[in-house]
C-alpha cells in the first residue's frame, strides 16, 4: 500500500470503529480478517496509526474545535494527526489527499483552513484543559480524581501510553528460563516481569499466534497485573476452586495451572460463547481439571446447591474497565456496556452470591480491573459489614504463604496501577471466612433478584456486544 491508501485505510477503519458498537480491537480484527489483501506491514502501520489517533480522541477533538472545524470526524482527526503529532507540513498533507487511486479525497475549502490553522502547532496547548491534556472523559473525572488523589495526573499520563505485551508461563510446560529460549528460537525478545514469577514481557508486537511456544501451550497472553490476580487466589492442589465471572477464561487458566493439574476447577459465566471460546485455551495448556458451567444468573440455583463447598472462590467481576484504558483507549468515550449506576449494584450482587460457594476457612477473593474506590475498596466495606463471617487476609500474608517475594503493595488489599507497577490497573482483596462461624449467614444470599435489582444477563448481553 503507498502512504496515501493507508491514510484512506485508517479513515475508513476509524469510521467502522465510530459506527459499530463493538470494542475497537474486535472491529479491527474484523476489518483485516475481511480485507485479507492487506499485507501484515501494512496491517501494523493501518493499525498502529488508528489507536494512536484513539489515544489522542479528545485533543485532536479540542484542536479542531479550537480551528473552528465542524466535528471531529475520522478525516478531520487523520488531519490533524498528521499536523500535530507528525509535524508534516500543509504541502505534503495536501499530496496524500490527492484523490488518486486508493488514496483520500481532495480537502475540502473547510478541510483547507482547519489544515492552514493547525500547521506549525504541536498536540499540546497552554490553554488545553487537564482533563482534555490527560484524555479523562467527563464522566470519570470526579471518580478518578477521588480515587487517586494527588496522583491524578501522573496516573492519567501513564494511562495514555500503549500497553506493554506480557506472557504468563504455563508452569506445567515451562519455566520463565525455558520459555524466554524457546520465544527466542522465533526471533521474540523476552525478559522476565519484574512482579510475577509466572511472566515474561515481550519486546514489540511480534505474531505470537505462529509461534511455536504459544501454538504448544508454553506461554499465554496475559497482563502482569492479572497474573498477580491469579495469585492472590493462592489456590493448591487438589482445592475446589469456582472462577465466578470466568469470561474467556484468562485467569482460570492461571489458577488451574498453579494447582497442577489436581483439584477441580469450574468456569462460570453469565455467557455460554466466552466458555465456549476459552475451551480451546484450556486444550493447548495441557489442564484437563478445569470444567465449565453456564450460569442463568448470579442467584443461579447451581450456587445454592454448592453451599460451602469450594476453597477458593474468584469474583473478577465486570467492571468500568478504567484499569484497562491503555490497551482499551475507545472505551474512555464509548459506553459499549452498562455504566457505574447499573455495574455497582451488579457488583454487590455477585460478591454476595458467590460467598455462598465459600467453604469455612475458605476464601472469596473479588478483583476488578478498575481504578475507581466506588467499584473496589466500597463494595469490600460495605461487602464486610453485612458479612460477619469473613475477615480480610491483608495481600503480605498471602504472598507470604506463597513464596512469592516482596508484595507488590503495602495495606491490606492488591492495589496496582499503570504509573505505580507498569501494569493495567487492578484491584483485589481476599476474604476468608472464618472456620468457626460466629455468625448466621445472611437469608439474602439465598434470594432472587429483588425489585429495582439489575438483570445480570442482559447486562452481560451489554458487556459481551
Amino acid at each position: 500500500m503507498t502512504p496515501a491508501a493507508r491514510l484512506q485505510a485508517v479513515i475508513d477503519l476509524l469510521t467502522e470503529i465510530d459506527e459499530t458498537p463493538r470494542p475497537a480491537d474486535a472491529v479491527m480484527s474484523a476489518y483485516f480478517r475481511n480485507r485479507r489483501y492487506i499485507g501484515s506491514k501494512d496491517r501494523t502501520a493501518v493499525a498502529q496509526m488508528a489507536y494512536a489517533i484513539l489515544r489522542r480522541h479528545a485533543r485532536l477533538g479540542w484542536w479542531i474545535e479550537w480551528a473552528g472545524y465542524e466535528r471531529a470526524t475520522p478525516r478531520a482527526r487523520v488531519l490533524a494527526y498528521l499536523l500535530l503529532e507528525e509535524n508534516r507540513n500543509a504541502g505534503v498533507v495536501l499530496e496524500m489527499f490527492s484523490g488518486g487511486k486508493f488514496a483520500p479525497a481532495r480537502l475540502t475549502d473547510d478541510e483547507l483552513a482547519m489544515v492552514g490553522k493547525l500547521e506549525s502547532h504541536t498536540m499540546d496547548h497552554p490553554d488545553m484543559p487537564e482533563t482534555v491534556r490527560v484524555e479523562c472523559p467527563e464522566w470519570a473525572e470526579a471518580a478518578m480524581r477521588a480515587s487517586l488523589g494527588d496522583r491524578f495526573g501522573v496516573e492519567m499520563e501513564k494511562l495514555l501510553e500503549a500497553a506493554p505485551l506480557d506472557l504468563r508461563i504455563n508452569p506445567l510446560k515451562a519455566n520463565q528460563q525455558s520459555a524466554i529460549k524457546a520465544l527466542a528460537k522465533a526471533q521474540i525478545t523476552a525478559e522476565t516481569t519484574r512482579w510475577s514469577p509466572l511472566g515474561l514481557r515481550v519486546k514489540g508486537r511480534p505474531p505470537l499466534g505462529s509461534v511455536d511456544a504459544f501454538k504448544d501451550g508454553l506461554v499465554e497472553i496475559q497482563d502482569e497485573g492479572s497474573q498477580l490476580v491469579a495469585l492472590a487466589v493462592a489456590p493448591k492442589p487438589g482445592h475446589q476452586v469456582v472462577d465466578f465471572c470466568a469470561g474467556a477464561g484468562g485467569k482460570t487458566l492461571a489458577v488451574a495451572a498453579l494447582m497442577k493439574n489436581k483439584g477441580r476447577v469450574v468456569a462460570c459465566d453469565v455467557l455460554d460463547k466466552r466458555l465456549k471460546r476459552a475451551a480451546e485455551r484450556f486444550r493447548r495448556a495441557g489442564l484437563h481439571n478445569i470444567e465449565a458451567h453456564p450460569l442463568t444468573s448470579e442467584r443461579d440455583p447451581w450456587v445454592k446447591r454448592h453451599k460451602r463447598k469450594f476453597d477458593r472462590v474468584l469474583v473478577d467481576a465486570p467492571c468500568s474497565g478504567t484499569g484497562t484504558w491503555r490497551r482499551n483507549p475507545d472505551a474512555r468515550w464509548r459506553q459499549l456496556g452498562p455504566g457505574l449506576e447499573q455495574l455497582l449494584p451488579l457488583q454487590a450482587n455477585i460478591l454476595d452470591s458467590a460467598a455462598r460457594l465459600v467453604k469455612p476457612g475458605g476464601r472469596l477473593i473479588y478483583a476488578t480491573c478498575s481504578m475507581l474506590h466506588d467499584e473496589n475498596e466500597a463494595q469490600v466495606e460495605a461487602f464486610l459489614q453485612t458479612h460477619h463471617d469473613f475477615i480480610v487476609k491483608p495481600v503480605s500474608e498471602v504472598w507470604a504463604e506463597e513464596e512469592a517475594g516482596a508484595p507488590p503493595v503495602e495495606g491490606p488489599y492488591l492495589r496496582l496501577t499503570p504509573a505505580k507497577h507498569d501494569t493495567d490497573g487492578f484491584f483485589a482483596a481476599v476474604l476468608e471466612r472464618r472456620a468457626e462461624e460466629t455468625v448466621s449467614e445472611e437469608s439474602v444470599s439465598d434470594v432472587g433478584l429483588e425489585q429495582g435489582e439489575v438483570d445480570p444477563v442482559e447486562l452481560g448481553k451489554a458487556i459481551d456486544a
